[in-house]
């Protein structure tokens, strides 16, 4: 049963007409004291830091900043379709409700006190419809929150509503049969990427200024760049530092999620990166009586004094010129500040390294496939003789258990090459995507889509190849806008760090980003 105060976006059309409906009927309700008919700066378009900050300081309280955020999702999502469920009437009590906190006791409900965030329709949310995308879950409505969520919610967050994905989070590229296709903010032409291909485009067309995605092959990253946005990939041991209990494509009620998942903040600024990781890095609710997460302060206090290492090109995924002309720029610029530099020395062989993600991968992902799906995979790969390439999936993913273990054992090993590099260098440069963003294909069967690379035609998911070096082994990975092609898309760097290492990575991006170009912002960001 899908309860009275969710209000539920299936198309454009519909989503206009709920918002503008919802906001005659709140006018007609009442005035209210605030600033949301200040046209000239409204503070939606500011940092969350900065938004945090007038609401702490009694500038703007947080009904007023929510009609800011739900006034342009209202003129701008139908262009975009990055917002697919919206929760008004939840969304403005919460808002309400911090408002009346502040002014009966001065005191702040938390770090994110009154802050209108959307979050990722794979997410659970109490009493909203939650799909991720399948028509299977098209009813469900979930009846607590997923732990990540109920951190934003004890922090004070506004939970306005829920952004689009793939179909159970199962592609790279954001589309799927319930809520349709979500839009580049920058070129409608091309992909906004997925899976969190919604988060990010909502970060960027100013729809919200947080988000979390999540990020197993690189869907938490991929949508950043090709969003001109700022998203962290957060580390992730036996245990992730982000909870991610809630999370589907595991199925409604499951207590664990895959291996190598991982939940990150998507925002406009690197600060804002930060600002939410230290709400969401957590143990899980079952955890939390005997440890802490005590993440480690930064390496080195300048850009300048950071062992860098520079991966700029490989020859097992090819970067198109752009992106090379991009990455010799930052080498350029990080050895201008005398940081020590070593672009010869690699971590680890990409193509192995890859191969073994793509195996675990495929294996983690058979977890919730029906039975009688999962044995009609099972007899397939019986009939595959074992020297076919072709079979690589479906070996994979119905791999024994104690292939599995051996699989394992070469990820811990991976790790240990990883530390290996790490005692040397603090933090390592590398390409986040081939290209900028590709043109969508989601109404291209699987085996016939692509992408061009100077021309060439390479396999289509070629585009998450170097964001996948740091997925098997858990190290945390910040992607960040560096420039621009001569057609206004988006590019971008990616920077990973050791193990826990993810206040290194943030600090390091925000020096860099400090001598980089302003990032781009789509004509819908000030709509």
């Amino acid at each position: 049963m899908i309860l009275r105060r969710t209000v539920l976006a299936t198309t454009p059309a519909l989503a206009t007409l709920t918002a503008v409906t919802a906001l005659s009927a709140s006018a007609s309700a009442g005035p209210h004291t605030g600033t949301s008919r200040r046209r000239a700066a409204p503070l939606r378009l500011a940092s969350a830091g900065d938004q945090l900050t007038a609401l702490r300081e009694g500038k703007i309280t947080s009904r007023d900043l929510l009609e800011q955020h739900l006034e342009h999702i209202e003129r701008a999502n139908p262009e975009l379709n990055a917002v697919i469920t919206l929760d008004l009437e939840g969304a403005r009590a919460a808002a309400d409700k911090a408002d009346r906190h502040l002014a009966e006791t001065g005191n702040v409900l938390g770090p994110l006190h009154g802050l209108p965030m959307t979050v990722k329709d794979a997410l659970e949310v109490e009493g909203m419809r939650t799909t991720c995308g399948t028509p299977s879950l098209s009813g469900h409505v979930p009846d607590s929150d997923a732990d990540a969520v109920a951190l934003l919610r004890a922090a004070g967050a506004v939970i306005i509503g829920h952004t689009n994905v793939p179909t159970m989070c199962q592609d790279i590229q954001t589309s799927n049969p319930i809520f349709g296709r979500t839009l580049n903010p920058f070129d409608s032409e091309k992909t906004a990427g997925g899976s969190s291909g919604g988060p990010a485009a909502a970060v960027a067309a100013g729809f919200t200024s947080l988000e979390v995605g999540s990020d197993l092959a690189g869907s938490l990253r991929l949508p950043a760049a090709y969003c001109g946005v700022y998203a962290l990939r957060t580390s992730r041991g036996a245990s992730p530092i982000v909870p991610t209990r809630g999370h589907i494509p595991r199925l409604p009620g499951w207590a664990t999620s895959s291996d190598m998942i991982t939940l990150g903040p998507i925002a406009r600024t690197v600060e804002d990166l930060g600002l939410l990781l230290d709400v969401i890095a957590a143990p899980a609710p079952a955890d939390r009586g005997g440890w802490k997460i005590d993440l480690p302060t930064p390496a080195k206090t300048e850009l300048g004094d950071y062992r860098v290492g520079i991966w700029a090109d490989d020859a097992y995924c090819r970067i198109d010129a752009d992106s090379r002309a991009l990455l010799a720029q930052v080498a350029e610029l990080v050895r201008g500040l005398g940081a020590t530099v070593d672009d010869s020395t690699k971590p680890v062989d990409f193509a192995e390294s890859d191969k073994l993600f793509q195996r675990l991968m495929y294996a983690t992902a058979s977890a919730t496939a029906t039975d009688t799906a999962f044995a009609a995979d099972v007899a397939a790969a019986e009939k595959i003789t074992a020297d076919d390439p072709s079979g690589f999936f479906l070996r994979s993913r119905t791999m024994r258990h104690r292939d599995w273990c051996v699989a394992d054992e070469a990820r811990q090993k991976l790790r240990g090459a990883w530390d290996a590099y790490f005692a040397d260098h603090d933090i390592l440069i590398t390409p986040a995507t081939p290209t900028a963003a590709v043109p969508d294909q989601s109404s291209t069967p699987l085996p016939q889509r692509y992408i061009t690379v100077d021309g060439t035609k390479r396999p289509f998911f070629d585009q998450t190849s170097w964001l996948n070096l740091a997925s098997p082994v858990g190290l945390p990975a910040i992607v960040l806008p560096a420039g621009t092609t001569s057609d206004g898309l988006p590019l971008a760097v990616q920077i990973i760090g050791p193990y826990l290492a993810d206040r290194t990575v943030l600090h390091a991006a925000k020096q860099l980003a400090q001598r980089l170009p302003e990032p781009a912002q789509p004509s819908v960001f000030s709509t």
